[in-house]
């Protein structure tokens, strides 16, 4: 997900991931333009007076043209509401987001990744649903309350659940077998230093990278850490160990070439279809499982999910919000935009478009609805979240706020790792220091 223009768009439906929890959405060059008019008929009764909602959200283009034909669906059914559509690449997408908060213009319905939910939710620039929730505007009866819970700030819903997804690999079963490697069911990261190896000496890369902001946190829950403290006002994990012991697993991987270099690394657009994996030059991009639909779908070959490394130390794995929806405060039409996110988690038909691409519906009637309905591939996505839900342990709470400029502290020191600026010893201590330096600001 990464470096695209942020658009106004003409027409109505799609996008791609995830994450990218993110991590990775894949997008095409936007055009501008507004939503297709709706093209049934107006409902009979009185006529409602129109409405002009704006409507916006990151990833690729798969996502991109699916969304914009559930927007289309919205509109013929409510011929009263027009939808401006905008979207980007996730970085870009929140270099937009970020002055049109500033200017207390943020789009009615919007797109909020968990790095971000404390960020927003705290400054009052998000809306409390629970009013809708009440009202029945936004229908809660058939989610279950560890799908709401992660949207709550401070006992406020802020943003709604899209679809529930976990930490999975997408690999090339081919190239895996071409090359004679077998993946453990309790592989862990220590096992892809071998996997690595064999790889690189038939010319192919392990994957282009793992991204550090997900990465790291997941193996500091694999040896039983967090990476914040849960005030919130310092780093959670005790000393430096755990950054140094996986940094140094990471550089080796680096030097090794078993990863993408730093230089084409940051050419990349962070698209599926960009994707070292999809492109046919590595075995693995580790992502979010809900990723896995954009990634098959733009590589043109049958791929496979495959379990995170280290999955079961400590009850690593844990379910994730793939992305909410939010409301913004300031928007002019909140029970309208309400009615919209309601659409797009309950509504059955608008999900037979978006089949799953989100994240596993959080609505047992709509998840209910597109089992029979779901490609092999698809199956796939939903079958591993079930299983990732009986084998998972509470997510950490929402990332503080600061978490943002941590992150991009952390890419940023493990990259001067990565070009040898900095010993990992060297890194750690810099990081710890930085961050909680970012972090101290949160202190009550």
């Amino acid at each position: 997900m990464k470096k695209v223009m942020f658009t106004v768009i003409s027409a109505a439906l799609l996008l791609a991931g995830c994450g990218t929890s993110g991590s990775s959405g894949s997008t095409s060059t936007p055009s501008t333009g507004t939503s297709p008019a709706a093209s049934s008929a107006p409902t009979t009764g009185a006529k409602a007076d129109p409405v002009t909602l704006r409507v916006s959200w990151w990833g690729g283009q798969a996502r991109h043209d699916y969304t914009l034909k559930v927007i289309e669906l919205y509109q013929q059914k409510h011929p009263n509401v027009k939808i401006e559509s905008e979207y980007a690449a996730f970085d870009d997408y929140w270099k937009k987001l970020a002055p049109q908060a500033a200017a207390n213009g943020l789009p009615d319905v919007f797109q909020m990744d968990v790095s971000y939910l404390t960020q927003y939710g705290t400054r009052g620039q998000l809306e409390d649903l629970t009013p809708f929730t009440t009202s029945g505007v936004l229908n809660v009866k058939d989610i279950a309350e560890n799908s709401i819970s992660g949207g709550k700030i401070d006992g406020k819903l802020v943003a709604m659940n899209a679809g529930s997804n976990a930490l999975g690999g997408t690999f090339d079963p081919q190239m895996l077998k071409d090359n004679g490697i077998t993946i453990k069911e309790d592989f862990t990261f220590g096992d892809l230093d071998a996997i690595g190896a064999t790889l690189k000496a038939k010319g192919k890369l392990l994957a282009g990278d793992l991204r550090h902001d997900v990465y790291f946190p997941f193996y500091l829950r694999s040896v039983g850490q967090k990476l914040y403290a849960a005030d919130g006002a310092s780093l959670g994990y005790a000393d430096d160990k755990a950054f140094v012991d996986y940094y140094t697993m990471y550089k080796k991987w680096y030097d090794s070439g078993y990863l993408l270099p730093l230089d084409k690394l940051a050419q990349k657009k962070g698209t599926a279809e960009d994707d070292e994996m999809v492109l046919g030059n590595a075995a693995a991009t580790f992502a979010w499982s809900n990723q896995f639909i954009g990634f098959n779908t733009a590589a043109k070959r049958s791929l496979d999910i495959m379990k995170t490394p280290s999955w079961g130390q400590n009850k690593a794995l844990f379910l994730k919000p793939s992305m909410f929806w939010s409301v913004s405060k300031s928007s002019k039409n909140k029970e309208e935009a309400a009615k919209f996110v309601d659409f797009l988690i309950n509504d059955i038909d608008a999900n037979k478009i978006i089949m799953g691409e989100r994240g596993v519906p959080v609505s047992s009637k709509v998840k209910e609805a597109l089992m029979p309905l779901l490609t092999p591939e698809q199956k796939k996505v939903f079958e591993y979240v079930a299983w990732a839900e009986k084998n998972a342990s509470p997510m950490d709470p929402p990332s503080p706020i600061g978490s943002v400029e941590v992150e991009k502290l952390l890419k940023d020191t493990a990259e001067q790792i990565m070009y040898k600026k900095l010993t990992v010893e060297e890194g750690a201590a810099k990081f710890r220091k930085d961050a909680n330096a970012i972090l101290a600001k949160n202190k009550k």
